[in-house]
């Protein structure tokens, strides 16, 4: 099975919100068996709708549209449908009591005609009853194609997909299995990977499909199987992702939608262990990313960002002389601020970062691009220098990446 997600509204052609919405619907039909084809964005114009309509129609089994479906005169999606589907608007009135009771009970306030004509709606259309706002869901089919309109507010959205879509579509629609399977690594470009693992490629059964999803430090690797029978795409997965193993195992960090903090996170955990943080060109993004992860407290210690020479200086205790004779960006600063903070925060690890993350070089020497990540373990330093290019945002990326892949190595290790 097949769908297309259209989203209506200029407000995502200027650029002024992102489209969220349709990653989400994406994922929630992925889970029940149906492939997204094709994503767009269109304008709220009637003949663009229209168009938009008629190209899917029988080509794609599930249209499903967002947006256009609010209380003002630029909200066009129902009467377009009503054109496109030649019916008329009538009045649900399950829809009109509900719309009713939430402007005169809940916000209190008197109901206005623009409130009441949300309960229109086409007359052959399925209403999928919107609980946690005004605007209905409505659901059409035209030949072989089910076409599925709704609001384009995200928390609207996604329980008409989760409460009323989803259910509707597994009922009517036998659907196949689709099985991923995401290989998470760290510290080899793409290209290098690709080489490596061309033969077991080469060799995937023909209902197994390789994705790589690369970015600034790390490749993600995606197999997807899809089938009639999920305990054997299951099994012919894990097998693959075993052969894979066995070939690129020293990269291979996590699993599916694990990052590389959450692996980390969970080591230390398990190893009682603790971590703190002393960043300079990295910003405190390091710090942020294992932050983020739900019950990090039980083992991030804190951090320091010593953005400036004299915070290095006077926070970290950085020895001026090493700057003056070393420069700031240096190995020798790098380990000098990890000892410190590993010891300000009496933790087990310590990460510390100093660079030129550009475009300008700042106060130190080396040229822009130029990080040196130092990684405190119990009983010994190491320190690494590197150099991540340009522009600013990839250095940043790639240095926070392979600052927490020497973590997770030097844990390993213990």
């Amino acid at each position: 099975m097949k769908a297309s997600i259209v989203t209506i509204g200029d407000e995502i052609l200027i650029g002024q919100i992102v489209d969220t919405n349709s990653s989400f619907i994406a994922k929630a039909l992925d889970k029940i068996g149906i492939e997204t084809v094709e994503m767009v964005s269109i304008s709220d114009d009637k003949e663009h709708i229209l168009a938009t309509l008629k190209k899917y129609q029988n080509k794609t089994d599930v249209v499903i549209v967002t947006g256009g479906l609010g209380p003002t005169k630029d909200d066009v999606t129902k009467k377009t449908f009503c054109e496109y589907f030649h019916d008329d608007l009538v009045v649900d009135e399950q829809v009109l009591v509900h719309v009713t009771e939430l402007i005169e009970g809940i916000y209190k306030r008197p109901i206005t005609q623009i409130n009441k004509d949300q309960a229109l709606v086409p007359s052959r259309a399925k209403v999928l009853f919107n609980k946690v706002g005004t605007a209905p869901g409505m659901l059409m089919e035209e030949g072989g194609t089910v076409f599925v309109s709704l609001p384009g507010v995200p928390y609207e959205m996604k329980y008409l997909i989760e409460k009323e879509l989803v259910p509707f579509l597994v009922k009517k629609f036998k659907r196949p299995y689709i099985v991923h399977k995401t290989v998470l690594t760290y510290g080899r470009g793409e290209s290098l990977i690709a080489e490596q693992i061309e033969e077991w490629e080469n060799s995937l059964p023909e209902f197994i499909k390789l994705a790589y999803l690369p970015s600034p430090g790390r490749v993600r690797l995606r197999l997807t199987a899809r089938g009639l029978d999920e305990a054997l795409l299951n099994e012919a997965v894990a097998r693959e992702v075993e052969k894979l193993n066995v070939l690129i195992g020293d990269i291979i960090v996590g699993y599916d939608e694990e990052a590389i903090e959450v692996v980390v996170g969970r080591l230390l955990s398990d190893k009682k262990m603790t971590l703190a943080t002393a960043e300079s060109c990295t910003g405190g993004a390091i710090a942020h990313l294992i932050t983020a992860v739900s019950g990090a407290s039980n083992y991030f210690k804190g951090s320091v960002v010593s953005y400036a020479t004299q915070a290095k200086i006077d926070v970290l205790g950085v020895s001026e002389e090493s700057i003056t004779k070393h420069s700031v960006v240096s190995t020798e600063v790098a380990e000098q601020m990890a000892r410190a903070v590993q010891a300000k925060f009496k933790a087990d690890y310590a990460i510390a970062t100093t660079g030129n993350a550009g475009p300008s070089k700042g106060d130190a020497d080396a040229e822009v691009g130029t990080v040196f990540i130092a990684i405190a373990t119990p009983d010994h330093i190491i320190v690494e220098e590197f150099n991540f290019g340009q522009p600013r945002e990839k250095v940043i990326d790639r240095a926070v990446n392979k600052a927490l892949e020497k973590l997770y190595k030097e844990i390993l290790k213990n």
